[in-house]
């Protein structure tokens, strides 16, 4: 079966790589795109080198063949013309149409000479097949050409396979792409397709010219790039115009693509002309990052992440424009909601509990913020209902005001931001806190939690979408519980307005490099100091809980800082022996 999700790409074994005539070819049409194609015969190299077993289908031999014989052609007429006229009349001349069979025949052998000259750079070789439709129908032909390849598999060669374009009838329409067996190759994306289920090949990726599958033609204003595109989904797109120079176009592509997934191998389409991703977009392909369209059989039972957005956005502007009140409501509904539903909570919270004990993955600070008790649930909806009250004047709050000009005055007034991605680990607590102050803010909100805790979060999430729903919002709080990576989450820049990594240094720094066009608020380590004057209150000193109530938390005390005079007093040995009561290591 192919695969049914990115993140399952990197287990792909055996790789063909399909180049286009647009990828390989300069935008002269006359030459090879050399940088474009040694920056994918590098990251070729490095998967085959990986242990990967790695096939290219290129594309190339015409422009490379046109080339040479518009060199010979001007060569050969301006020395005719030196020796009839006796001068050189360049000016004059006009190279004749080519044609591509012929050109074809002329560029193979350079195509391929560039390609072993590239792939020994890297210690590898390669080899070069040639086919034709005949090849595949043939059953004595076909057999051939499967022995040959897992041969070359076999001995770590990289096949680099054509159509011979040489000897190739012109392509004519026929009941082309019908049924599992049937596939003729008129192109190279057909060639691709028919050469990867013959092969058993776990992923197939196509590189053309444009970023993928998009809904209607590149290019239009209102068009949208597909993420995961499904058999049947194909009714819904229009197609645009062929590239410059291949033959296929992307109406070829989707059936060849379709007819690959249906005989079980992974595909994607992807650009690789863009000089900005051209020198890793196979390897971010393998490593599961979101580039270009993905093709799957299975349809995710929920919203894809970018729909989930869409719909926060949506009903975000519908929360910003609620009264005070109606907000503060939303926020008292969900408070009573953790009380009233405690039992369920806790249920999931221990299922998340046991699962994390029994793999053992966590430590032990992490297992006791992953922990929820009535007290903790208690706790936290005394806190929402202050937040209600303490955040009316939240959104619409002037802050300044100046008046510029007789009846202009101008003024400075809270605004919710927009979409809010924020990410928090194991703490589930920090879901209804966040939830309470986007919605207090008149904020939409992105919630990515931990894996660890999936059950406690959903359940946390199902509530907060009750609160909201009084009000007609349940949108505007969105849990990606899909396995978006954050990596994927950080792309989101059209649609994400801030992202609020809540968690360690690590996975702030990481954010920050990953989100290259949203803005991150971050947090620098914590510094968790807590002082204890000479003149201070000694009763005020023991009841600061700041590391015996919920050490676990980030912001528990680290660091007890004692002034000097108290040293070696009664007041001192009381800290201490309160602390040791605690259990606390001191």
């Amino acid at each position: 079966d192919s695969f049914a999700h990115r993140s399952e790409l990197k287990q792909a074994k055996r790789i063909v790589v399909k180049l286009g005539s647009a990828v390989v070819t300069r935008g002269d049409e006359c030459g090879l795109a050399l940088g474009r194609l040694a920056s994918i015969v590098e990251q070729v190299a490095m998967l085959q080198n990986q242990g990967r077993e790695m096939m290219i289908v290129t594309s190339g031999a015409v422009a490379f063949g046109k080339q040479r014989l518009r060199h010979e052609i001007l060569l050969s007429q301006s020395v005719r013309q030196a020796l009839h006229s006796g001068q050189n009349q360049l000016k004059d001349m006009s190279v004749p149409v080519l044609e591509a069979r012929a050109c074809a025949a002329a560029g193979q052998s350079g195509l391929m000479a560039l390609y072993e000259a590239m792939f020994t750079q890297y210690s590898i070789c390669t080899a070069q097949i040639l086919v034709t439709n005949l090849d595949f129908h043939d059953e004595q032909k076909r057999r051939n050409l499967n022995s040959t390849l897992h041969e070359l598999l076999r001995m770590n060669i990289v096949p680099i396979i054509n159509t011979n374009d040489a000897v190739v009838p012109p392509p004519v329409p026929n009941s082309d792409l019908q049924g599992v067996n049937v596939i003729s190759i008129k192109d190279n994306d057909s060639l691709a397709a028919r050469l990867a289920v013959e092969m058993k090949v776990d992923l197939l990726i196509a590189l053309s010219d444009v970023q993928g599958l998009y809904d209607s033609p590149p290019g239009t204003d209102d068009a949208k790039l597909i993420d995961i595109f499904y058999p049947g989904d194909q009714q819904s797109i229009t197609y645009g115009t062929k590239s410059r120079v291949g033959i296929g176009g992307m109406e070829a592509k989707v059936k060849a693509a379709l007819w690959a997934l249906q005989g079980g191998t992974s595909v994607i389409i992807a650009n690789g002309t863009d000089p900005k991703v051209t020198g890793h977009v196979i390897t971010d392909i393998v490593e599961g990052k979101k580039v270009g369209t993905f093709f799957s059989e299975v349809k995710p039972a929920g919203p894809t992440v970018e729909q989930q957005t869409e719909m926060a956005r949506h009903a975000g502007r519908t929360l910003a424009s609620l009264l005070p009140e109606q907000r503060a409501e939303i926020i008292c509904c969900l408070a009573e909601l953790l009380i009233e539903k405690k039992e369920e909570i806790l249920n999931a919270n221990k299922k998340d509990m046991e699962l994390a004990t029994t793999l053992g993955r966590l430590s032990q600070p992490l297992i006791n913020r992953l922990s929820l008790s009535t007290a903790k649930l208690n706790s936290l909806a005394i806190g929402l209902r202050q937040l209600a009250v303490s955040s009316r004047n939240s959104v619409g709050r002037v802050l300044r005001r100046t008046r510029v000009a007789n009846n202009l005055e101008l003024e400075q007034i809270t605004v919710p931001i927009g979409v809010l991605l924020v990410i928090f680990e194991s703490r589930p607590d920090c879901l209804p806190q966040v939830s309470a102050l986007a919605i207090a803010s008149g904020n939409a909100l992105l919630l990515k939690g931990g894996k660890e805790a999936s059950n406690t979060n959903k359940i946390l999430h199902q509530l907060t979408q009750e609160a909201l729903s009084i009000h007609g919002v349940a949108d505007a709080i969105q849990l990606v519980s899909t396995r978006e990576e954050v990596e994927d989450l950080c792309r989101l820049d059209k649609m994400i307005d801030l992202i609020i990594p809540r968690g360690s240094s690590q996975l702030v720094r990481e954010i920050q490099r990953a989100a290259k066009g949203i803005p991150v608020l971050g947090h620098s380590e914590g510094i968790c100091h807590v002082y204890i004057d000479s003149d201070a209150s000694i009763d005020k000193a023991l009841d600061i809980d700041s590391k015996c109530d919920y050490p676990a938390a980030c912001n528990a005390m680290e660091t007890l800082l004692i002034h000097r005079d108290l040293l070696r007093t009664p007041v001192f040995d009381q800290i201490i022996d309160m602390l040791r009561t605690e259990q606390r290591k001191l």
